[in-house]
């Protein structure tokens, strides 16, 4: 015992005993810590042709080697998810500069995104693409995904998913008219303004609950008109405008057959 204390005391007990404290938060977090998404498994000859494909259409903002630039991003570790929610929703490659990459039709079909997700991924190793059954509305729980996105998504997107407007000429767009894979994928990679909500974050199931959650508001409100599925607001202005107006008109309707 007394040969322990005196150990306790010497000068390097601090130090290794902090080297102990990292070694054990390092492997606590090495066994929790969620596994880091791989890149799609492709063929050698997608991944060229995705190369070719990427110094057609990519390489002049993002450079030859997809490294960026001081304006543009970097494409090294993006993963495959990223660049098919960019290209099969048309955002890239885009057309002209803006505040943000606009929603246009496609410019790649199915198998060309696919190869050039496949090239991008190559590069580094980054979110891949959600598998089927990860984004099966079916497979979800719409109470649960109501939840999710009433706490990390309708501040921006409206409580149903309808849209609305962000600062410097942005704007956080609709989703109900959004393939589940893409929704998946925005929450996974977090396109331009949006935050990302990786595994840690949000879980794989919690993300198919909010695509079931969101799958139910696009199949139409049970309450009557939306008006535009703007909240409280325009629901307000529609009482006090339409509703008030009728009754003081109803009343002064009243008065004048009265007298």
């Amino acid at each position: 015992m007394k040969a322990l204390a005196a150990r306790r005391h010497h000068r390097l007990a601090p130090v290794v005993l902090l080297l102990l404290a990292l070694l054990v938060t390092g492997g606590v977090y090495a066994l929790l810590a969620p596994s880091p998404a791989s890149a799609d498994t492709a063929s050698v000859q997608d991944i060229e042709t995705g190369e070719k494909l990427f110094q057609a259409n990519c390489a002049t903002c993002h450079g030859p080697d997809a490294e960026g630039s001081d304006t543009v991003p970097s494409l090294v570790g993006v993963g495959a998810a990223a660049v098919d929610f960019q290209v099969s929703t048309g955002r890239m490659p885009m057309q002209a500069s803006g505040p943000q990459a606009i929603e246009k039709p496609a410019q790649m079909d199915a198998e060309q995104t696919s190869q050039l997700a496949a090239y991008v991924a190559s590069l580094g190793a980054g979110p891949a693409i959600p598998t089927d059954e990860m984004v099966d509305a079916s497979k979800g729980d719409p109470a649960l995904g109501a939840s999710v996105f009433r706490t990390n998504c309708a501040m921006c997107h409206n409580a149903i998913g309808a849209g609305g407007a962000l600062s410097e000429g942005k704007f956080a767009p609709a989703l109900l008219d959004v393939e589940p894979r893409n929704i998946y994928q925005a929450m996974l990679t977090g396109p331009q303004s949006m935050p990302v909500f990786n595994d840690a974050n949000i879980t794989p199931e919690e993300k198919r609950d909010v695509i079931a959650y969101l799958a139910e508001q696009h199949d139409g409100s049970a309450g009557g008109l939306t008006l535009g599925s703007l909240g409280p607001v325009s629901e307000g202005l529609w009482v006090w405008v339409v509703g008030m107006g009728l009754l003081v008109g109803a009343a002064v309707w009243i008065g004048a057959k009265s007298s």
